[in-house]
């Protein structure tokens, strides 16, 4: 398994995973009040082929999508959790680097890290590569070179 690369695909998606967890709570509650107003016609009330109307479809599949976003939700706020915890690890310049290098990268990072570390680009590539040692370290116990 390519640890670096894994660790590497967790910070490019950190801020998704957060975002999600802000937005799944509302498409279920979205889901909840649509289920809430389902209402079924007068002529809805022959069964289809499956032996359910189709009022009942559409209030089971809106059941399962609200217990997959759940699932989805639970899955977040865990995947959230352990990123948290190995960058709890790092130090501020660590998680300076990482950050402006894969979580929030804009254009001209390097060029802000060397100013705002005061060191040459050669500098800030390697502690970010140290950076993303520790980080793979402390989310898989392993480095790259293991």
């Amino acid at each position: 398994m390519n640890w670096k690369r894994e660790a590497i695909d967790k910070l490019k998606n950190y801020e998704a995973h957060q975002k999600a967890m802000e937005n799944i709570p509302k498409e279920i509650k979205r889901l909840e009040i649509n289920y809430a107003s389902i209402r079924s016609a007068t002529t809805d009330s022959t069964p289809v082929s499956g032996g359910g109307s189709t009022r009942e479809d559409v209030m089971l599949s809106n059941i399962i999508h609200r217990d997959e976003l759940n699932r989805r939700l639970q899955e977040s706020k865990l995947w959230v959790d352990v990123v948290d915890a190995a960058l709890g690890v790092l130090g501020d310049e660590e998680r300076l680097v990482l950050d402006q290098f894969y979580i929030h990268l804009a254009r001209g990072a390097v060029r802000e890290l060397c100013e705002r570390l005061n060191l040459e680009k050669s500098a800030v590539y390697d502690r970010r590569d140290k950076a993303l040692r520790h980080f793979t370290l402390a989310l898989y116990g392993v480095t790259e070179t293991e």
